[in-house]
């Protein structure tokens, strides 16, 4: 029966080069066998897949014939089974599959295998990044505002500038590396013997080591510390909402990039005014008297006092609508609505004259008001 490669992988037909190398760097590393619970059976099934679909000829072709590949096999055609097991430049057969080592160094970290393969320096690495967490009021999220934020997180040493070295000392080849950066080493596993390469663990990668250390950041090139940034909340923010501030995590090793800063907010509720996506929603009660013949009536809205109109025979529950009142977007200016149900108050107790009005009301076919006294 024919292999689904594209359902080994996990993905759809319509997926990039780099979403099937994706899909393989994860499943090759879930199954490897030399992690404990790996499948050496699947990971020689997800390899197979992957030496045909990460191939732009290879999946053309294995497109081309659909279901039927296998047929291919016949005169003029050929065994897809062969096929991806085929032996090309830069790949290793064992045991009936063939590996490709650059994918496999990429994500095992083996570097050189057999002298193939490819090498890698250490080199400046990217910070971590950092996540904090602001409260912010309703009004603040609706027009923006600037929160000042205080976190610990390592800053560049105050008394070597980064380098890890103590002022004035002496900087040296590294003896372990040779100035190489990296050491080798060889591991056994299912595939045989391999050579792996990896950074010198006496310099981290850099080559050169100093004569004495930095004695306040004993080398690392840099020191706990509080850092102070100040922080611009954009008009629309949602409770929950992330921003992400590049180059405010913490630092980077070697001269590396720093990682970054994602901010959660929170939004505190409001006990006027709730949020509908970019809508405000909000209540007001106004009199039986106003809901009948209409009028005016003052608002409170984030924007200020407005007069909402109130057409006649309004309805208890009748929502009105206010343009440009709410929520801003937060890719544009335009602004969400301001939504105000209407609550009509009933009269709890009436005068003479009043009840002597009510009676004039007109009321629906089988209807008979009756005033009774409260009193």
């Amino acid at each position: 029966m024919a292999k689904d490669y594209y359902q080994i992988l996990g993905i759809n037909k319509s997926a990039s080069p780099e979403d099937i190398k994706k899909a393989f760097r994860k499943l090759a590393h879930e199954h490897h066998p030399d992690k404990k619970g790996g499948n050496e059976g699947k990971f020689k099934e997800i390899n197979e897949a992957y030496q045909v679909l990460g191939n732009p000829d290879k999946r053309q072709q294995y497109d081309q014939f659909g279901a039927n590949f296998e047929s291919a096999g016949g005169p003029g055609g050929f065994n897809w089974q062969d096929f991806a097991r085929a032996q090309g430049a830069g790949g290793f057969n064992q045991g009936g599959f063939r590996v490709d080592f650059d994918d496999l160094g990429d994500i095992f970290g083996l570097g050189d295998i057999f002298g193939g393969g490819r090498s890698r320096r250490a080199g400046p690495s990217r910070g971590a990044d950092m996540a904090f967490t602001t409260a912010i009021d309703f009004r603040e999220s609706v027009f923006g505002t600037e929160k000042i934020l205080r976190f610990e997180k390592n800053v560049i040493c105050s008394k070597c500038a980064g380098s890890g070295a103590e002022p004035g000392a002496k900087i040296t080849t590294c003896a372990t590396c040779g100035g190489q950066g990296r050491v080798e080493q060889i591991q056994r596993t299912f595939m045989g013997a391999m050579r792996s390469v990896r950074p010198c663990p006496d310099c981290g990668g850099e080559g050169k080591r100093a004569e004495k250390q930095c004695s306040r950041c004993k080398g690392r090139g840099s020191e706990p510390g509080v850092k102070e940034l100040k922080v611009k909340i954009p008009a629309g923010i949602a409770d929950g909402q992330t921003i992400e501030l590049a180059g405010e995590g913490d630092l980077g090793v070697k001269g590396g990039s720093a990682g970054s800063l994602f901010l959660t907010v929170r939004v505190r509720p409001d006990k006027v005014f709730k949020r509908q996506g970019h809508d405000l929603l909000t209540q007001k009660q106004i009199s039986f008297a106003l809901a009948t013949l209409g009028g005016r009536v003052p608002l409170i809205t984030l924007d200020g006092e407005v007069q909402l109109k109130i057409p006649a025979s309004t309805q208890s529950g009748t929502v009105i609508k206010l343009e440009s009142k709410g929520v801003p977007h937060l890719r544009g200016g335009r602004r969400g609505d301001l939504l105000v149900t209407v609550k009509v108050i009933t009269p709890a107790k009436l005068s003479k004259k009043e009840r002597e009005a009510l009676k004039e009301l007109p009321t629906e076919e089988g209807e008979k008001i009756v005033l009774v006294s409260w009193l």
